[in-house]
């Protein structure tokens, strides 16, 4: 079974350019998995941080699961990132030496069952940076127009 996307932080890539992605696994409960795999997560507000040696998810929102009980999860709970000490340490030096921000990007669940999380070490961009994205993708458009006007016979 491949794997299945469930939240995309599409404002990451917008307001930020990814210098590095990650892969990391996340600690939930019963009900969150639950959750997760009925589409009911959402990245858009969310970051990550590393703090006493250890990958935390801030901001994330999980929807409490319709059948569960009064057990049921807490919507926007920190929850702890399962990552290598060599990735926590990259990310740790990284992000505090270049000023980089890390940023969730993807959640999706594998082919196993398990839910994992894409991270991005992020620099944030400033306004001519965004003006400069719009510029290159007007200017691959136009190039796109023209190969398949050519490719037309016009």
């Amino acid at each position: 079974m491949p794997e299945q996307t469930i939240a995309i932080n599409r404002k990451a890539r917008h307001d930020f350019s990814i210098e590095a992605t990650f892969e990391a696994g996340i600690v939930l409960t019963g009900t969150e998995i639950k959750s997760i795999r009925a589409g009911k997560a959402n990245l858009q507000d969310a970051y990550a941080r590393v703090e006493k040696g250890e990958a935390w998810l801030i901001g994330a929102n999980i929807a409490p699961f319709e059948g569960g009980n009064r057990y049921n999860h807490e919507p926007r709970r920190t929850r702890k990132l399962l990552l290598h000490r060599a990735q926590i340490d990259q990310l740790m030096g990284r992000a505090a030496a270049k000023g980089l921000t890390i940023v969730p990007l993807r959640l999706y669940i594998t082919g196993r069952g398990h839910a994992k999380l894409e991270l991005g070490l992020a620099r944030g961009k400033q306004l001519h940076d965004h003006r400069r994205d719009i510029a290159e993708r007007d200017a691959r458009r136009a190039m796109e127009r023209d190969l398949a006007e050519v490719h037309r016979g016009r």
